[in-house]
């Protein structure tokens, strides 16, 4: 894939070719040349994609009436394919959903390189996709179904019509699809049983002599553990080719940046600096701040200490809900010396740390608090640490024992270490928002510990005076996602390199002296 600096947008013979069916196996890579900034774009909005794919697969019944809907909603809003093309008489597509299927399949393969660099990632990636295949599989009328299988050389063998009435009686009593009279009206195939473990198991199909009977309702299964099984393999693939991609310094930033993405909110820029008081800190702390930072700001008043991740994640976050920077030498000051760190020491070795994370020195960079993504995939805690997210990074039971303390009931600490053990640790701190603010269900997707602490204190009343004004600009890799064509590629890669340099610098100023 090249990325020259502009791209004459036009559909070729071949997209024509590659494009003529709603949904694919991403079996083809990309070939045209796009510009950088259209690969960031196509990126971020295929991510926004999957992580309302996450969302919904929690919040409501996988294929149901609610998630269909929301997740076809999400698909148009976002320009992707949100469903077949109703017109069955049209013989291909039109150039708009042309465009739409290039997006989709563009966007795929950026992504596969950014989520092929950790098992904690391919496994996350897998899952989404599937998701969304499922979704769309299931959205084709038969005869795409039919059409796909043949498009992706699946030639299952169909039975045939003796076959079927010899087999009636058991073909319906082994498949909830079928009754005495639809049986006769649809097509069985006939696979091998290792093709179709997840039917065999929950005995939904009929199995003689090593083959399963699958009704065509079902063939979704077989179809399913293909395509996962490909994914896993082309995955695997592109990590092995990953030093070559990484050789290339304008996609390195790019693609470690998003596999770290946030694509919400901007919480850098602050519009009511010293709007919170160092005395509220300790009440703030128990009411309205997410575990993470509770945690930390637990172990800060009774360690007077914290390691550089924990003060990078606690002062950037303080920073975000409106602490000014004299604020902050206070509050950093007066606790320090409480334990091991006297005046003149905390001012040679701690002082110039916070006034460069408020851009005051070294580059003079406007940083960023931390996003759940970059807190539970980033700089993970080791022993003596107390950053990081309590749901990726503590021991379940330690967990459970916080969450006992912090009073959240026996009920509500199960459905959190299910959705922990499911590994939905942004959905777990979700769930203890809603239990901790006595709320049904919350009117937001949680991607960011600034952002819990701004709908906390809309819940409760008291944001007014304290809480960010919501239509800071975005400053994040969204921004540059959304900027016009005529934006130089090298400038994405520039504003990604100088974000992760930053962050570098950043880091060094923390440590210990």
């Amino acid at each position: 894939m090249q990325f020259p600096s502009r791209r004459k947008k036009f559909i070729t013979n071949s997209q024509t070719e590659l494009y003529g069916h709603p949904l694919q196996f991403y079996g083809q890579p990309p070939l045209e040349n796009i510009s950088l900034t259209e690969f960031e774009a196509l990126a971020v909005d295929r991510l926004k994609l999957l992580k309302t794919i996450e969302n919904l697969g929690v919040s409501y019944v996988k294929l149901s009436d609610q998630y269909t809907k929301k997740l076809q909603f999400e698909s148009k809003t976002l320009n992707f394919p949100y469903r077949p093309d109703a017109d069955d008489r049209k013989s291909q597509a039109g150039p708009i959903e042309l465009e739409k299927r290039r997006k989709d399949h563009i966007s795929h393969f950026i992504l596969r390189l950014a989520y092929c660099q950790t098992e904690d990632l391919r496994r996350w990636f897998i899952q989404q996709e599937v998701d969304l295949f499922r979704h769309r599989f299931n959205d084709l009328n038969p005869k795409q179904k039919l059409e796909f299988l043949h498009r992706n050389n699946l030639q299952y063998e169909t039975i045939s019509v003796e076959e079927k009435k010899t087999l009636k009686d058991k073909l319906v009593k082994s498949s909830y699809a079928a009754s005495g009279v639809t049986v006769e009206d649809q097509e069985f195939y006939k696979v091998p049983f290792q093709d179709a473990l997840d039917l065999v198991r929950t005995r939904k199909v009929y199995l003689k002599a090593g083959y399963v009977y699958i009704p065509h309702h079902d063939i979704v299964t077989i179809v399913l553990n293909d395509f996962r099984t490909r994914l896993s393999k082309a995955l695997a693939l592109t990590a092995r080719s990953l030093p070559a991609v990484h050789s290339d310094e304008r996609l390195q930033p790019l693609l470690n940046h998003l596999s770290h993405a946030y694509v919400g909110q901007d919480y850098s820029i602050q519009k009511n600096v010293g709007k919170i008081s160092l005395e509220q800190i300790d009440s703030l702390s128990g009411k309205s701040f997410p575990l993470c930072m509770r945690q930390i700001h637990q172990s800060l008043r009774e360690n007077h200490h914290l390691r550089h991740g924990g003060r990078m994640q606690y002062g950037l976050f303080l920073k975000g809900i409106g602490l000014s920077l004299e604020q902050a030498l206070q509050f950093w000051r007066s606790e320090f010396i409480k334990g091991k760190v006297d005046a003149d020491k905390f001012d040679k070795a701690y002082a110039y740390s916070i006034r460069h994370m408020f851009g005051k020195e070294g580059k003079r960079t406007d940083y960023t608090p931390y996003s759940c993504m970059k807190v539970i995939l980033s700089n993970a805690p080791s022993q003596g640490d107390h950053h990081g997210c309590p749901f990726r990074h503590s021991d379940p039971e330690l967990l459970k024992q916080k969450l006992q303390f912090y009073k959240v009931s026996p009920s509500g600490i199960s459905q959190i270490l299910e959705l922990v053990k499911g590994m939905h640790y942004q959905l777990a701190c979700q769930k203890y928002f809603e239990l901790t603010h006595n709320l049904e269900d919350a009117s937001f997707s949680l991607n960011h510990p600034n952002q819990y602490f701004i709908e906390s204190q809309k819940v409760l009343g008291g944001g007014k005076d304290i809480k960010r004004e919501m239509d800071a600009p975005q400053r994040s890799q969204e921004n540059s996602a959304t900027r016009g064509s005529s934006a130089a590629p090298e400038e994405a890669a520039n504003a990604s390199q100088d974000l992760a340099e930053g962050t570098e610098e950043l880091d060094s100023f923390f440590q210990d002296a």
